[in-house]
C-alpha cells in the first residue's frame, strides 16, 4: 500500500527468504565461505547454527544457487522425521525409485544405489537439512549411516545441517558424540552490526526500487538497530511497520518516532525496552494509510 508513496516497485522488507534481496553481512559471508570451502573438500558433516531470524534459510538458498552442474542437492526443509521418514525423503529428492512401504534396509540400499549412479557421473551429492534441531536424537545418530557410504576414492554424500542453537545441545549428548566428531566445518551466525543494519536497510530499499536519499533518518536507523539487535527478520518486521506508520501520516521519511511505534507493536522487539509510544499510534497511522490508499484507488 505504501509502494507508490515512497517510489518502490515492491515491498522491501518481506519475510519470505528471497535471494534477490540477499545482503552480505560479515557473518553471512563468512558462513557462505565456509560452505564453499567445505563443499569443495567433500568430506564430513557441515553445521551452520544461528538463532531464530538470523537468515539460515536464505543462506542455504544462496549456497544452493552457487552449485554447478557437477553437484546434486537434496533439500529437506522440515526434517522432524524418524530415520525411515528421513531416508524416504532423501531417496525421493535424489530421484530414486522406492516403494514407500519399504523398510529401512531397502531405503538405505536405494539411496546408496542412487549415490553410486551420481558418482559414476562425477557428480557430488549434498544433503541439506534445514531446521535440523528438530531431528530426533535417534535420527541424528543414524545419520552416520549415510556418511559411511563411500567408494575407495571418496565419500558418496555430504550432509549440511542448518539449525538453531538447540542443535548444538543435541549434538553435545554423549549418545551421539560420534556424529559430533564427524562435523568437519561449522559456523555460528550472528546479527548485523549497527553499520551493517544501515547498509542492510539501504540495500533492500535499492533492490525494491527506491532511488531517493535516506528514507530512514539516522535516528530511525539507530532505534531500528537498538531494538532489533541486528536480527534480519526483526529488522524486516519493524522496518515494514515503520514505513506503514510514516505512510499513514503522509510523511516522506521514516523518523525515530515511527520506528518506536513499530517496535512497540512488535513483541519480539519490545522485550527489555521502555518505549513512550503505544501500539495504538501505529495502528491508527496504518489504518489512516489504508483508508487513504483505498480512497486514491
Amino acid at each position: 500500500m505504501y509502494r507508490a508513496h515512497f517510489g518502490l516497485r515492491e515491498p522491501p522488507f518481506g519475510l519470505t527468504p528471497d535471494t534477490t534481496f540477499a545482503f552480505s553481512g560479515a557473518s553471512h559471508q563468512e558462513a557462505l565461505n565456509v560452505l564453499l570451502v567445505a563443499s569443495a573438500s567433500g568430506e564430513g558433516f557441515i553445521k551452520i547454527t544461528g538463532d531464530v531470524g538470523m537468515g539460515k534459510t536464505l543462506l542455504c538458498r544462496r549456497f544452493l544457487s552457487t552449485l554447478g552442474d557437477d553437484y546434486v542437492a537434496a533439500y529437506i526443509p522440515n526434517p522432524m522425521l524418524d530415520l525411515r521418514g528421513l531416508l524416504l525423503a532423501i531417496a525421493e529428492e535424489l530421484g530414486a525409485e522406492v516403494d514407500r512401504q519399504a523398510d529401512q534396509h531397502h531405503l538405505i540400499k536405494a539411496v546408496n544405489h542412487a549415490l553410486l549412479g551420481f558418482a559414476r557421473q562425477n557428480k557430488r551429492v549434498i544433503i541439506f537439512l534445514d531446521e535440523a534441531q528438530a531431528l530426533p536424537v535417534e535420527t541424528l545418530e543414524a545419520l552416520r549411516l549415510l556418511s559411511n557410504l563411500e567408494t575407495e576414492k571418496r565419500k558418496l554424500v555430504q550432509v549440511v545441517m542448518f539449525g538453531q542453537p538447540e542443535l548444538d545441545q543435541k549434538l553435545a549428548q554423549p549418545s551421539i558424540r560420534q556424529l559430533n566428531q564427524r562435523i568437519a566445518f561449522q559456523h555460528q551466525l550472528s546479527g548485523l552490526s549497527a553499520n551493517e543494519t544501515s547498509q542492510y536497510v539501504s540495500h533492500r530499499l535499492r533492490v525494491a526500487g527506491y532511488s531517493g536519499e535516506h528514507l530512514f533518518s539516522s535516528g530511525a536507523l539507530a532505534a531500528l538497530y537498538k531494538h532489533t539487535g541486528g536480527v534480519p527478520r526483526l529488522i524486516n518486521v519493524v522496518a515494514h511497520k515503520s514505513l506503514l506508520a510514516a505512510y499513514g501520516e503522509g510523511k516522506p521519511r521514516v523518523s525515530r518516532q515511527h520506528v518506536l511505534r513499530a517496535v512497540h507493536d512488535t513483541p519480539a522487539a519490545v522485550q527489555g525496552t521502555n518505549l513512550p509510544l503505544g501500539g495504538l499510534a501505529l495502528a491508527s497511522a496504518a489504518i489512516a494509510g489504508v483508508a487513504a490508499w483505498l480512497y486514491v484507488v
